[in-house]
């Protein structure tokens, strides 16, 4: 049993995916012990297994690690001790595996689902600027979207016409041209101001602890000031975490200052805004929004900005796909020695 995988359900119920993808990994360079625990099982480490000294490589998600199980592991020489997000070895443990020399290995960073939520945001995007999911659910029960004739069946400048379903008092049609304003240039924030770059928009971004390489690799101008971001945007991506530092980071008057019609994108958290009078702006229909994140996590069904024209929205989904859990394991799996 030189190799060994335990997983616990309450870690399968963040990443269902990311055990089984560790032990396709293992496996492709010999054999592994691998054991997933039963529901409601709190037994530590030493107690579900048989031969712990006989482990050189651990990777241990969910299941509860104490001192003894450590010391009782007298091979080990790489681990990696993961929670639903996080180590949560006590500093007992900690200081013997340090002493003992073994390698413990660690999330180098979020950017496991970096790339899914970047996606996400720009499906986001489009669906809000071509009004795709408003269209979707209209088409199911009525036939007056297929409807193209102006008022009175006589053009007019600026109004319906043939299949021009948009909405022109908010930003709409083609992202290419647009002028997209991102706040961050961090792992997602950078793949998304690339993926718009790619399709032609022309893109600024704003993060003062970004370096430069970061906004030449994301093809977006750096803006120093987030005043001056906000002041022509018509699409406005906040694309940062949610930290203490970056609650309500973007104040109500960056909101106050987004032009009539500007495309608002949420895909991180919308606590890095002022969720107050961004719902006022969208509500009084001054601006557009495309969210997966929301100030009030569920909706309530009753919440005003769930159905309306305006408003693209999405249950908080964006980054767990089958995709992010296997990058997830990889990040960590890759950090452990060849074997052999």
């Amino acid at each position: 049993m030189s190799s060994l995988i335990v997983v616990h359900p309450d870690f399968d119920h963040i990443w269902p995916f990311a055990g089984d993808y560790f032990r396709a990994l293992w496996e492709r360079e010999g054999e592994v012990e691998f054991v997933r625990v039963g529901d409601g099982e709190e037994r530590p480490l030493r107690q579900l297994i048989a031969w712990p000294g006989q482990i050189r490589r651990l990777a241990c998600l969910g299941v509860k690690v104490e001192l003894e199980c450590l010391r009782a592991c007298t091979s080990l020489r790489e681990a990696t001790f993961q929670g639903a997000y996080s180590s949560s070895l006590s500093p007992a443990c900690r200081d013997h595996l340090e002493k003992a020399g073994v390698r413990v290995y660690h999330h180098p960073s979020e950017g496991f689902w970096s790339q899914t939520v970047a996606e996400y945001g720009l499906a986001l995007t489009l669906c809000g600027l071509r009004r795709i999911p408003q269209l979707h659910h209209q088409i199911l029960t009525s036939l007056a979207p297929w409807d193209y004739e102006p008022p009175g069946g006589r053009g007019r400048p600026g109004a319906r016409g043939q299949q021009f379903g948009d909405d022109p008092r908010f930003a709409s049609g083609t992202l290419a041209g647009k002028r997209v304003r991102v706040v961050g240039a961090g792992n997602i924030a950078s793949r998304y101001a690339s993926f718009a770059h790619f399709l032609g928009a022309e893109v600024a971004a704003w993060d003062p602890f970004a370096s430069e390489p970061c906004f030449h690799r994301a093809g977006a101008r750096r803006e120093w000031h987030l005043d001056r971001l906000v002041q022509d945007a018509e699409i406005f991506a906040p694309m940062v975490p949610l930290t203490d530092s970056t609650r309500d980071l973007v104040k109500a008057r960056h909101i106050e200052a987004l032009p009539q019609g500007c495309l608002v994108v949420l895909v991180t958290r919308a606590r890095i805004c002022d969720t107050q009078v961004l719902r006022r702006r969208v509500l009084a229909e001054e601006l557009s929004l495309a969210a997966d994140v929301w100030d009030v996590e569920p909706l309530p069904l009753d919440d005003p900005l769930l159905g309306r024209s305006n408003v693209v929205h999405t249950p908080h989904n964006a980054g767990r796909t089958i995709d992010a859990n296997r990058t997830w394991t990889q990040k960590l799996a890759e950090q452990f020695l060849p074997v052999g």
